[in-house]
């Protein structure tokens, strides 16, 4: 089951959604940096975490997919969103510098085209901050979040994800250590949960978060070369014959 732009409108305009978009944003901007001069864009539905780097960036976008739906962001002034198909982005080669994907990778029926044209798109040494449902995790079992729609990932998987498109992951954070729950009484006690969590480096995280950066030269596999034995006939000396 998808989950359309107007129910993601309406988990991040809720408490949880609130208290969701605080937790997550410290991971994304910790690995995001500073943007000053950059051009960014968000695949899925970024525009709560790029909200603090619109101002900064030089050019901020934000791509949705034609199955989830569009919005108009910002608020005021020239829209910054487009309906796309997130595998074939109107973009040229190397045109993007920093790359956002939250609810992205596990919606599309193909992770690895998503990535390829991720890859595409950023420049050399560009980076991308990958948000994630954990398969281990709450949140990618309960359908009343965002996060329990599509396809959760393990880190393993993700690893492999992103060897076979030409990654390479330089941070990695797990976040969303508290239930989903909509209690304020519960949501207050989020940053006990967050801080519980990374410091036991507990396995039950709802979210992956990973910073990869554009590998421009896939790695050729060595492979050992065996070297046949060849059979010679054996070498028998014969002593000379006896002078007449």
């Amino acid at each position: 089951m998808r989950l359309d732009v107007n129910g993601l409108r309406a988990f991040y305009a809720s408490p949880l959604g609130a208290t969701t978009r605080r937790v997550v944003g410290r991971s994304v901007h910790a690995f995001l940096g500073s943007v000053s001069g950059l051009r960014v864009l968000g695949i899925g539905y970024a525009t709560p975490y790029l909200a603090p780097v619109h101002c900064i960036a030089e050019r901020t976008l934000a791509f949705m997919p034609a199955s989830q739906g569009v919005v108009n962001w910002p608020g005021s002034g020239r829209s910054c969103t487009a309906l796309t198909d997130p595998t074939m982005m109107p973009l040229p080669e190397a045109a993007i510098d920093r790359v956002i994907l939250v609810h992205a990778l596990e919606s599309v029926e193909s992770p690895t085209e998503l990535l390829q044209e991720v890859w595409r798109t950023l420049t050399p040494g560009g980076r991308m901050v990958l948000v994630v449902p954990n398969r281990r995790g709450i949140w990618s079992r309960r359908e009343a979040t965002p996060f329990g729609h599509g396809q959760p990932y393990s880190r393993s998987q993700l690893g492999r994800l992103m060897r076979d498109t030409l990654f390479s992951p330089e941070g990695w954070a797990e976040t969303l250590y508290m239930p989903p729950v909509r209690s304020r009484v519960l949501l207050r006690t989020g940053p006990i949960w967050e801080a519980c969590g990374t410091s036991l480096a507990m396995p039950f995280a709802g979210l992956h978060v990973i910073d990869a950066t554009k590998q421009l030269y896939r790695p050729i596999p060595v492979a050992q070369v065996r070297r046949s034995r060849r059979l010679a006939p054996a070498r028998v000396l014969v002593p000379a014959p006896a002078p007449v």
